[in-house]
């Protein structure tokens, strides 16, 4: 979902680490100006990573905001599901979001939900820059 340009704390974080992060997607969906265009972005990105994921190349790939492509229809819940269970057993593979289908869940080692209580965003403050070395 993240464009390629973007630069959040993840990002800055995992290149001081040099672990590789592509943004694939053309920003938040809900300011989209073009929802078929960001579909695609989202289906070609899901291509890319399932190609990754069976490959067996990486020990581990994070599919960040996934859920929401799936939510919306623009990516195949089946197919994603077909990958997970027929990936490399040594590839471990993340997926986030909010409202994950019950599909994914059923068939993830692991699950955690993170529930928000209250956020700044919702009283109007805008995304700010996080800690910085």
């Amino acid at each position: 979902m993240k464009v390629p340009s973007a630069r959040f704390g993840e990002h800055r974080s995992f290149e001081k680490l040099e672990v590789p992060v592509e943004g694939l997607g053309d920003g938040f969906s809900w300011k989209s100006k073009d929802l078929e265009h960001s579909a695609e972005l989202a289906r070609q990105g899901w291509r890319k990573a399932a190609d990754l994921i069976r490959a067996g190349s990486h020990f581990m790939v994070v599919l960040d905001e996934l859920t929401y492509p799936l939510i919306y229809g623009w990516v195949p819940l089946q197919e994603v599901i077909e990958v997970l269970r027929d990936r490399p057993k040594e590839v471990t593979v993340v997926i986030t979001g909010r409202d994950c289908p019950q599909e994914l869940i059923d068939l993830a080692d692991t699950v955690t939900e993170m529930r928000q209580i209250k956020h700044a965003y919702e009283a109007g403050i805008p995304a700010q820059r996080g800690i910085e070395d």
